[in-house]
C-alpha cells in the first residue's frame, strides 16, 4: 500500500510554496533602493543605445 497523505497538509504546503515564490519575485522587483532602480534604468538605457548604434542600415 501507499503512504497515507493528509490532503489538507499537502494543499497547505503547496500553497505556502507558491506564496514563497511570489514573495521572492516581489522582493526582487520592489526591494531595491531608489539609487539601485535608477542605476538599473541607466544601464538598461545605455545597453539599448549601444545596441541601436551597432545596427547596420540596408
Amino acid at each position: 500500500m501507499g503512504e497515507i497523505v493528509n490532503l489538507n497538509r499537502a494543499r497547505k504546503a503547496r500553497d505556502k510554496a507558491a506564496d514563497k515564490a511570489v514573495a521572492v519575485a516581489n522582493r526582487a522587483a520592489h526591494g531595491r533602493t531608489k539609487a539601485q532602480r535608477e542605476a538599473a534604468d541607466t544601464e538598461r538605457d545605455r545597453a539599448a543605445r549601444l545596441l541601436d548604434g551597432a545596427k547596420r542600415e540596408d
